[in-house]
């Protein structure tokens, strides 16, 4: 039998000594999303702790575990954003002195909440690697304690009362969905969940640009989607080129499988959770979601426990995904009709679309076109629709008055 370095009673041991100073987060089951993904949803939401993250579960679970002399020297971590605001926000309450390095891509919204926390944070490296080795050189030169976002056995016991939670909620899960990145979240749901349930089942799910534990859970090569770049993705919670040893180690004695899922389907299924559920989340806890959705046999017909685990997101970038979403949808469309230049026709065209029930968001346009005659014009618009067969009736409605219709790339003008 493997012998594991995080037991049930380790997990435990973690929730009593965090008990008061988190958020039990509720999980809820949701009738639409358990409809539309054919099976029962519980979700569990994490986006309400304090940080908006389950990540302080872990940093706590380690700074309690400081020395006096640790606490005093202080301690440094490396993040991507959500550990980051866990442990200086811990770190403050408890009087120590945190320094956070934090990729250069990192987040506004992370940096600005890691400083309001009271931590010194140091941006460098266009990745989690590049933070670690600065973060490391830091740990070394001050002497300072490092606090890992994901490979200790602390942080680990900490992140699985997440799962604690749950099976104490809603003791006959099915399975539990969880994000992956380094792995300390599902390495400690796998810990708790299949020592209180030994018959459930624990996937993760991945971004296919960052499929990392995926690989390693295989025994295949560790390597980014995309090898000459370092691809940019919504889930940036989750996107670590290399997974932890020891959450290895557990992953491939407690988890049933790694799915991997596209960036589309995280956008998607993070405007659901939005719309449906009103509920912010980051992409890395629309992940699980949208692994429900593009794995639909896997879960049919069962009792599913996904961790919405942060809700950090950019608002900038949030803005975004929903109009990428609504284009997707039909709802905003982007036409550019040919017209000839003389007065009046904007006003005609305008009357058509508001005939038809469009709503015109934006206009533009455009006489330099070479590719049309010279008394024309380009009339770039905009339109908000019901639902795609709407769009569709405004188009044809257009067609029919004469307007004629250039091809243009689909997603909305800005």
């Amino acid at each position: 039998m493997t012998v594991l370095p995080v037991t049930l009673d380790d997990v435990k041991a973690a929730a009593r000594a965090t008990e008061g100073a988190l958020v039990r987060t509720p999980t809820r089951r949701s009738l639409t999303l358990s409809r539309i993904a054919g099976c029962e949803v519980y979700l569990k939401f994490e986006n309400r702790q304090f940080t908006a993250s389950f990540k302080e579960r872990g940093a706590l679970n380690r700074l309690l575990a400081l020395t006096p002399e640790e606490r005093t020297r202080g301690v440094v971590a490396m993040s991507a954003g959500n550990h980051a605001q866990g442990v200086a926000y811990h770190a403050g309450r408890l009087g120590i002195d945190a320094t956070i390095v934090m990729p250069l891509a990192t987040p506004f919204t992370k940096v600005k909440h890691t400083r309001d926390f009271g931590a010194r944070v140091i941006l460098e490296g266009d990745d989690l690697n590049a933070a670690n080795a600065a973060a490391r050189a830091i740990e070394e030169g001050e002497g300072l304690t490092f606090i890992h976002p994901y490979d200790d056995p602390k942080v680990i016991a900490g992140q699985g009362t997440v799962a604690l939670e749950m099976l104490e909620d809603v003791p006959d899960l099915d399975a539990l969905v969880v994000p992956v990145g380094g792995g300390g979240l599902i390495s400690g749901c796998a810990v708790a969940a299949r020592a209180m349930r030994p018959q459930i089942e624990i996937h993760g799910v991945q971004t296919e640009l960052y499929p990392a534990m995926a690989q390693a859970f295989r025994g295949e090569p560790v390597t980014p989607a995309l090898k000459t770049i370092t691809p940019q993705t919504i889930a940036e919670g989750i996107a670590v080129k290399a997974p932890g040893v020891l959450t290895t180690r557990i992953c491939r004695a407690l988890v049933s499988g790694v799915l991997v899922v596209s960036e589309e389907s995280i956008e998607h299924a993070l405007a659901m959770l939005l719309e449906i559920e009103k509920t912010v989340v980051e992409g890395a806890a629309a992940a699980p979601f949208a692994a429900l959705l593009t794995n639909p046999s896997l879960f049919a017909g069962r009792k599913v426990g996904l961790v919405l685990s942060g809700g950090n997101i950019d608002m900038r970038l949030l803005s975004n995904v929903i109009l990428r979403e609504l284009s997707r949808e039909g709802r905003i469309m982007t036409l550019e009709l040919q017209i000839e230049d003389r007065p009046g026709l904007l006003a005609q065209v305008a009357s058509v679309v508001g005939e038809a029930g469009g709503n015109i968001l934006e206009v533009s346009h455009n006489r330099m076109m070479t590719g049309i005659p010279a008394k024309s014009a380009t009339l770039g618009m905009v339109v908000e629709a019901r639902d795609a067969e709407h769009g569709q009736e405004i188009r044809d409605n257009l067609a029919a008055r004469g307007f004629i219709h250039l091809d243009v790339p689909a997603g909305p003008r800005r």
